[in-house]
């Protein structure tokens, strides 16, 4: 008999790869792949890097503030766990942080001031093809479970399959464009998040999964909702 958490990873996965709805969104996808690990996970924060046609990482999706700083870093020093697991294509992890500062000394250094203590990095990535990285952080030192290393690595490779499915779609649709689609939706929803919260005065988690909520039951891209919640034509109190 199947748990709660087995039937949300196969709805999760189910999300993840179904790029034949009118409302997919990479952005949508990239956010559901994200905030799905932080709430089926041993972890505190996740996000996201994904390559360009230049092999380039790029952060395009973040839980949190800090998360989004360490994607940032990462590119930045070129070191850390998400940069590692997309280079060797395989999974990276650190237990307690303060035992990699010669391995990754800024990051480990900056992951700590924003309070986090362990982090686990799985390649987004379907056979020998890495579109990205998948960085999972956790305020308390400690390993994830071998269960959660292997739902990680899941959610991955469903989000690898459904971001090359979307691509070879829209075959006219670049990886950059795709990525630069990404990251103008990400912009849109952050402040669509952040107008929520100040308006409602509400957390910007909470203001999230309004956003998702609304868009889910709608079946509309989330980008979408989040543009209409910025221009008022949508009030979500």
């Amino acid at each position: 008999m199947s748990s709660p958490r087995d039937e949300l990873v196969a709805e999760v996965v189910v999300a993840l790869t179904d790029t034949l709805s009118d409302g997919f969104d990479v952005a949508d996808l990239l956010y559901t792949l994200t905030t799905a690990c932080v709430e089926l996970l041993d972890v505190d924060a996740a996000g996201v890097l994904l390559v360009d046609e230049q092999g380039r990482l790029v952060p395009v999706a973040a839980t949190h503030g800090g998360s989004q700083n360490l994607e940032n870093l990462q590119i930045l020093v070129k070191e850390g766990p998400c940069l590692d697991a997309v280079r060797v294509s395989g999974t990276v992890h650190s237990a307690d942080l303060d035992d990699d500062v010669e391995r990754w000394p800024a990051f480990a250094r900056q992951a700590r001031a924003e309070g986090f203590r362990a982090a686990h990095a799985e390649p987004v990535a379907l056979h020998a093809e890495v579109l990205g990285g998948l960085n999972l952080f956790r305020r308390e030192p400690g390993p994830l479970s071998s269960t959660d290393q292997r739902i990680a690595h899941f959610l991955g490779t469903a989000a690898a399959i459904g971001i090359l499915h979307r691509r070879a779609q829209v075959n006219a649709e670049t990886v950059n464009q795709q990525l630069e689609h990404a990251l103008t939706s990400r912009v849109v929803i952050e402040q669509a998040k952040g107008f929520l919260a100040a308006r409602h005065a509400l957390d910007l988690g909470t203001a999230f999964t309004r956003l998702r909520g609304h868009a889910r039951s709608r079946r509309r891209p989330l980008t979408e909702v989040a543009r209409a919640v910025l221009d008022r034509s949508l009030d979500l109190g």
